[in-house]
């Protein structure tokens, strides 16, 4: 595809698109989809045809709109509708030319959407992700036109870098230092991967993206194959994400047919192909050099670094990686600046970051905010609170892998130095709110049993400190623990921490570890019940006889 061609074909899709009087959106990624809103989605358009419409109504499928547990989510013109099921298809469409379904009508001013900065979810819940026509009428491509036909290699890297994007999968490292590092490295073959293998429990930030929005994904692995020199990509998706997988794989297909992707871009040098693997769904593939080897057909465990994936990756080359949400935040950096990016923030901590909120909150789903607003924000007006009359007491940020913030914490602010400070991590953006009735204990015994189950066991310290850190916390849940035993869990806290080899293991302890700096008096009470219980059976407690027997 030559520039101008994607000009044109930008401005006649606009044009279409503005020839309809009306447009109804569903939202058709894998929650609303599990609730029937393919079905629905099929039921408004048969009631559009009924009504001899096509030409004046647009319906079509669109990624996800946030608000999850009120799906399937509908927005007709500017009603957005709630709860929505196919028999509600007809009156939908006649509300279009009188009065909005009252029953049905969710409340966009709340909060919950006000409130949100979006960035990489802009375009979710507004294109078809199956449509490459939708997604250019969108802008999608034009960033990587803007990078290869007017910047060098070195200045979208400096774009980058200027940006201050740190990595989304959790560690937080300058996306810009990490994509120098690989354009420098030596060889000829470089290798660019996405990490869609998103493992956390209760997570579906790049889930979502992968699914609502595709081609945001591919355009900012081809802007950043162009910044290092690369000319193949590799996306590794777990294979959990079938819509996911089914969607991408439509995009590369679509892409490529469109010399989007391929040979020459734009008429340029620069070449870029992609190809999608699939994972088996070890949370330990998260890891970089687990992935890589995953990729190459091995087992997928974790190697010691260095040398590190920038130098020495996928095959022996020079191989970049970063997760999702990091590549769909290329394309708005390039296309709006670096200067426009770094002013959403905070100083170390710029742009927005992805929030999957689930747990005892009034408003689940997917949220993004700028980086920075404090944690009562998101929990009391964005999630709307603790429902049930309940007390907040306690949110999990970063998984498995991060910490529990208590209650007295909620007015840190939410970026990467304030969450490490209070003990936990941003993480790839998981976000558990628990209330009064949480067993804190009991909660870090859970992600112990999860980061227990998913080791690799290449290492001893991971692969028999979490065990033995399980074994412990199951004692004590069980009011069988000891003083001596929660000492021992302290200090295998710092052991596996220490010197596991790789990321799942030294961040295995950070909710025994969290849960125990803010919750240790529930960690006591459960000991001093089971000292309590014992001194209740003790032959003096009683006053039975026992003749102890004496040994020749």
């Amino acid at each position: 595809m030559k520039p101008e061609e994607l000009i044109s074909m930008m401005e006649k899709a606009r044009a279409d698109s503005s020839a309809f009087e009306h447009e109804i959106r569903v939202c058709t990624e894998s929650g609303c989809m599990s609730l029937q809103s393919d079905t629905l989605l099929k039921a408004l358009g048969d009631e559009v045809k009924t009504r001899g419409m096509t030409d004046k109504i647009c319906v079509k499928g669109v990624g996800c709109m946030g608000l999850c547990c009120n799906g399937p989510l509908v927005q007709a013109d500017t009603a957005m509708y709630q709860f929505a099921k196919p028999e509600h298809a007809s009156a939908i469409v006649q509300g279009l030319s009188t009065q909005p379904v009252a029953e049905l009508l969710c409340n966009t001013q709340q909060p919950f959407f006000t409130r949100q900065k979006l960035v990489v979810r802009e375009n979710s819940g507004h294109v078809d992700p199956e449509s490459l026509v939708d997604c250019i009428a969108h802008g999608a491509y034009q960033a990587l036109l803007k990078a290869l036909t007017t910047m060098t290699p070195h200045q979208v890297i400096q774009e980058i870098s200027d940006s201050g994007l740190r990595g989304r999968g959790g560690a937080g490292f300058p996306t810009g230092l990490k994509w120098a590092t690989v354009s420098k490295a030596g060889g000829s073959d470089k290798y660019v991967i996405c990490n869609g293998d998103e493992g956390d429990p209760g997570a579906f930030m790049d889930r979502s993206v992968m699914e609502g929005d595709p081609h945001r994904v591919l355009e900012g692995m081809a802007i950043a194959a162009y910044a290092v020199g690369a000319e193949n990509g590799v996306i590794y998706v777990r294979a959990e994400y079938p819509l996911a997988v089914k969607r991408l794989t439509k995009a590369i297909n679509l892409a490529r047919r469109h010399e989007l992707i391929g040979h020459n871009i734009f008429g340029t040098k620069f070449s870029f192909n992609v190809e999608l693997r699939l994972g088996a769904g070890a949370f330990v593939c998260g890891e970089e050099t687990a992935l890589i080897a995953s990729v190459e057909g091995k087992r997928g465990v974790p190697r010691p670094r260095p040398p590190y994936p920038a130098n020495s990756g996928l095959f022996g080359c020079p191989t970049l990686i970063n997760n999702v949400e990091t590549y769909a935040n290329v394309a708005p950096i390039i296309n709006k600046g670096a200067a426009w990016f770094a002013q959403i923030g905070t100083e170390k901590s710029k742009g927005t970051k992805i929030f999957a909120l689930t747990g005892t909150v009034k408003n689940c789903g997917l949220i993004e905010v700028a980086m920075g607003m404090p944690l009562r924000e998101i929990i009391y007006d964005i999630a709307g609170g603790v429902p049930n009359g309940k007390a907040f007491k306690a949110v999990q940020t970063g998984g498995p892998s991060g910490g529990c913030i208590p209650a007295e914490l909620l007015d840190i602010t939410v970026d990467y130095e304030s969450l490490a400070k209070a003990g936990s991590i941003m993480g790839s953006g998981g976000m558990i709110v628990m209330d009064e009735t949480s067993n804190m204990v009991d909660v870090a015994r859970f992600f112990m049993e999860f980061c227990m189950t998913e080791s690799c066991g290449k290492c001893v310290p991971c692969r028999v400190g979490t065990y033995e850190m399980h074994q412990l916390l199951n004692r004590i849940c069980e009011k069988r623990g000891t003083p001596e035993d929660l000492q021992l869990l302290k200090d295998l806290c710092g052991m596996v921490k220490q010197t596991s080899l790789c990321g799942l293991g030294q961040s295995a302890p950070n909710p025994v570890l969290s849960t125990l700096r803010y919750f240790e008096h529930e960690y006591l009470d459960l000991v001093n019940q089971t000292q309590a219980a014992h001194a209740d059976q003790s032959p003096a407690a009683t006053g039975e006889h026992i003749e102890l027997e004496v040994l020749p």
